[in-house]
C-alpha cells in the first residue's frame, strides 16, 4: 500500500476529529458567559425568566411593538462589531499582567478546598483511578484474547475489543471515585481531567482503527493484519502522533479553562490561557502542512495555507466567531466530507451486498454518511449564527433569508441522496434488463425497460429538483402558491408558442405507450434509419449503419419501419438462359437453403430455410426466378450473401448459367449496301 491511504486517513483525522471535538464540547472556548457574571447567578437568572408570572409581568412592561427602535443599518453593524472586537483585546491585554496575581489565589484556593492541605492530592487520585481502570482493562483484554493477540483477528472484532476495553477502563475508573464521597469542587475538578483523558484515548483508538482498516482492505489474502510496510508505519505514526497532539490540546485545554473559574480565575484570564491552547493546536497544524507525508505541493501554497490557519487564530482572538467558523469549514469540510465518503464506501464494499437491496443500502451508506456529516457541519453554523444572524441582517426578514438558506443546504442533501437512491436503482434495473435475454419475451421486456427506464429517470430529475427548488423557496419565506399558480399560467402560453416541442414530447409519450420501438432496434422513418441508440424528452438518436448519428425530434418521425421484430421475410430474385433445367435449379436451391438451416452459424437466425417459388416472368435475357428466406431480424444479411455464393457454386457444376443482358445482331449483303449508302448520304448532307 503507498502513502497515499495513510496521508487521505491522517487528512480525514485531522479534519473531523477536532470539528467533532469543538461541536462536542460546545465550543466552550469560543462563547465564554458574560464578564463578570458567576455562571450560578446567570443559571437563576435563566430560571426566573422561565416563570410564567414573571413572563406575564414582562409582556405587560415590554413596549408595543410600534414604539421599538428600528432596525440598525449594516454600518451600525459593522461599527458594532468593531467595538466589540476592540473591546475583547483590551480585555485580553489587561487581563495578561493579572495572570500571576490570579494564579497564586487559584493555588490557594486548589489547596485550602481541593487538596484540603495535602499537596498533589488531585494528581494523586488521578494516578490511582489510571491503575485502577488499567488493570480492569488488562483483565477484559486478556479474557477477550486469551492465546495473546491474533494476527488473523478480524478489524470487526478488534474494533468490538477496543471498545469494550475502553468501556471498561472508564466504568472501573469513574466507578472507583464515585464509590467515595469528595468535595463537590474535588469531585468537578477529578471528573472533568478523567472524562478528557478517556476522550483522548478514545481518538487514539479511533486512529488507530481506521488504519488497521485501511491496511485490511489493501493486504492480499496471503498477508496477516501486522503485516504493515515501512513507509506506511511512518506515515501512521506521525499522524497518530499528530492527531493525539491535537485532541489533548483540544480536550485538556477545555478541561482546565472549564474549571479555572471554579478555583478563582476571571473569564478574561481563562479566554488568554483559551488562546494558548489554540497556539499550540495552530502550530501542530502548521508543522502538519509543512512534514506531512506524501505532500507534493510547492513551498508557495505551503507558506499560503499557514497564513491562512494564523488568520483563523486571529479571528478567534478578536471573537470573531462567524468568520472562525467558515474559515474552519472551507479548509476542512471538503477534507472531511471525501474521507468520510471513502471510509463509507470501505465499510459498504466489505459487506458484499447484492440486489436492489444492497445498491440502496451502499448508497445510503456512501451519500448518507456525506449527507450527514455537511448537514451536522450545518447544523452546528446554524447554532452558533442563531443570534448573530439578526444582527447581521438588521431585521427579522434577514433573520429569516439566513436560516433559510442554512436550511436549503439540507434540502439539497436530501433532494441529493433521493436522486442518487433513484439513479442507482434505475441503472442496476438497466443492466440485469441487458442480461435477460433467456428467450424472445425476456429480450422485448429487457428492450421496453431500456428504453422507458431512461426517460423516466430523466422525469425523476426534473421533479426532484423541481420540489427542492420550491422547497428552498418555502424556506426563504417565499409563498409558493401564487408562484405555482403563476407557473401553471406561464406553462400554457408558452405551450401556446412552443407547439413544435408540445408536439414533440407529446410524440415521444404516445411512441411509447404504442411500443413502437426500442433502444437497440433497426428502425426507418422518412430518409431517417439507423439503430436506436438513446431517448430524450423530444428527440431520438438513431446510429446509421454507415457511422452517422441522426437526433431526430418525435414530431418528425411520422411513420416508421421497425426492422427488428418477430421475423423478416427477404426476396430475391435470378435470371438463368432460356437452355438451363428450372427444375434442377429449384433442387439445388432447396438442398442449399436445407444446409444453411442446418449450419450452426445459421440455425439460430433461420426460421424458414431459402427455397425457390418459381417462375416470376420471362425476361429478355433469361428466365426471372424467385426465391424467399424467413429469418430473425438482422440475421437475413449473412446468410443471403451465403447462399449466393452456394448458389454460384452448384449452378457452375450443374451447368446452369446465369443470364447476362446481351445484344444480337446478324447481318446480310442487301442489308449492308443499304447501310452504306445510308451512311454516304449521311457524310453527303453534313
Amino acid at each position: 500500500m503507498s502513502n497515499a491511504l495513510p496521508t487521505r486517513i491522517g487528512l480525514l483525522l485531522s479534519a473531523v476529529i477536532p470539528i467533532f471535538l469543538w461541536v462536542l464540547l460546545g465550543a466552550s472556548w469560543a462563547q465564554q458567559p458574560p464578564d463578570g457574571v458567576p455562571p450560578e447567578k446567570a443559571r437563576q437568572f435563566l430560571d426566573l425568566l422561565s416563570d410564567p408570572e414573571v413572563k406575564v409581568w414582562l409582556e405587560g412592561k415590554i413596549p408595543v411593538a410600534a414604539e421599538e427602535p428600528s432596525a440598525a443599518s449594516l454600518a451600525d453593524a459593522i461599527s458594532n462589531w468593531e467595538l466589540a472586537v476592540r473591546a475583547r483585546l483590551v480585555a485580553l491585554t489587561d487581563a495578561i499582567p493579572r495572570i500571576p496575581q490570579e494564579a497564586a489565589n487559584a493555588a490557594g484556593v486548589v489547596s485550602r478546598d481541593v487538596n484540603s492541605g495535602r499537596p498533589g492530592l488531585v494528581i494523586l487520585i488521578l494516578a490511582v483511578l489510571t491503575v485502577v481502570g488499567f488493570g480492569a482493562e488488562w483483565l477484559v483484554r486478556r479474557a477477550l484474547s486469551p492465546g495473546g493477540s491474533d494476527p488473523t483477528i478480524d478489524p470487526g472484532q478488534a474494533a468490538l475489543s477496543e471498545v469494550a476495553a475502553l468501556l471498561t477502563f472508564a466504568l472501573a475508573a469513574i466507578g472507583s471515585f464515585l464509590a467515595f464521597d469528595w468535595p463537590p469542587l474535588l469531585r468537578r475538578i477529578v471528573l472533568t481531567l478523567l472524562l478528557a483523558f478517556i476522550a483522548v484515548r478514545v481518538v487514539r483508538a479511533i486512529v488507530r482503527l481506521l488504519f488497521g482498516l485501511a491496511g485490511a482492505e489493501s493486504r492480499t489474502p496471503d498477508e496477516t493484519l501486522t503485516t504493515v510496510p515501512v513507509a506506511n508505519s511512518t506515515a501512521q505514526r506521525f499522524w497518530l502522533r499528530r492527531v493525539s497532539l491535537i485532541a489533548g490540546f483540544l480536550l485538556f485545554g477545555w478541561a482546565v479553562v472549564s474549571l479555572m473559574p471554579s478555583i478563582g480565575f476571571s473569564v478574561d484570564v481563562a479566554r488568554v490561557v483559551a488562546l494558548l491552547c489554540g497556539l499550540g493546536m495552530l502550530a501542530i497544524a502548521i508543522e502538519i502542512v509543512w512534514r506531512r507525508p506524501g505532500s507534493a505541493a510547492s513551498a508557495a501554497r505551503h507558506s499560503l495555507l499557514t497564513l491562512y490557519l494564523i488568520a483563523l487564530w486571529l479571528a478567534w482572538v478578536a471573537g470573531l466567531l462567524g468568520v472562525l467558523w467558515l474559515g474552519l469549514y472551507a479548509l476542512l469540510l471538503p477534507v472531511a466530507v471525501r474521507g468520510v465518503g471513502n471510509v463509507a464506501q470501505a465499510f459498504a464494499s466489505r459487506a458484499q451486498r447484492s440486489g436492489a437491496l444492497g445498491i440502496m443500502l451502499n448508497v445510503l451508506i456512501v451519500r448518507g454518511a456525506r449527507a450527514a456529516m455537511i448537514g451536522a457541519a450545518v447544523a452546528w453554523l446554524a447554532y452558533v449564527w442563531r443570534i448573530r444572524a439578526a444582527a447581521l441582517a438588521g431585521s427579522e426578514t434577514g433573520a429569516i433569508v439566513i436560516s433559510g438558506l442554512l436550511n436549503s443546504i439540507i434540502i439539497l442533501l436530501v433532494a441529493d441522496l433521493l436522486w442518487q437512491l433513484a439513479k442507482a436503482l434505475i441503472a442496476y434495473r438497466m443492466e440485469l434488463a441487458s442480461k435477460d435475454g433467456s428467450s424472445a419475451d425476456d429480450l422485448a421486456r429487457s428492450g421496453r425497460l431500456r428504453t422507458l427506464l431512461p426517460i423516466f429517470r430523466n422525469v425523476l430529475a426534473v421533479f426532484i429538483a423541481a420540489v427542492a427548488v420550491l422547497t428552498i423557496l418555502s424556506g426563504l419565506g417565499v409563498q409558493i402558491a401564487p408562484l405555482i399558480a403563476g407557473a401553471g399560467i406561464f406553462g400554457v402560453a408558452i405551450g401556446f408558442g412552443s407547439q413544435t416541442l408540445v408536439k414533440d414530447v407529446l410524440s415521444g409519450v404516445f411512441y411509447m405507450l404504442d411500443d413502437a420501438f426500442r433502444v437497440g432496434e433497426y428502425i426507418q422513418s422518412g430518409s431517417y434509419k439507423g439503430t436506436v441508440e438513446s431517448f430524450s424528452l423530444r428527440s431520438v438518436r438513431l446510429r446509421h449503419h454507415r457511422g452517422p448519428i441522426f437526433t431526430v425530434p418525435f414530431g418528425q418521425l411520422g411513420a416508421i419501419q421497425n426492422m427488428s421484430r418477430d421475423w423478416v421475410m427477404d426476396k430475391m430474385a435470378l435470371s438463368i438462359t432460356y437452355d438451363s433445367d428450372i427444375d434442377l435449379a429449384r433442387r439445388l436451391i432447396k438442398k442449399i437453403g436445407q444446409e444453411l438451416a442446418a449450419d450452426p452459424e445459421f440455425a439460430a437466425d433461420t426460421i424458414e430455410p431459402l427455397k425457390m417459388q418459381g417462375v416470376d416472368s420471362f425476361g429478355d435475357s433469361g428466365i426471372d426466378i424467385r426465391m424467399k428466406l424467413m429469418t430473425k431480424p438482422g440475421g437475413q444479411f449473412g446468410i443471403k450473401r451465403r447462399a449466393f455464393m452456394m448458389i454460384k457454386k452448384a449452378f457452375d457444376e450443374n451447368g446452369i448459367k446465369l443470364a447476362v443482358p446481351t445484344v444480337h445482331v446478324e447481318g446480310g449483303g442487301d442489308n449492308a449496301a443499304a447501310a452504306q449508302q445510308l451512311l454516304k448520304l449521311k457524310q453527303a448532307k453534313s
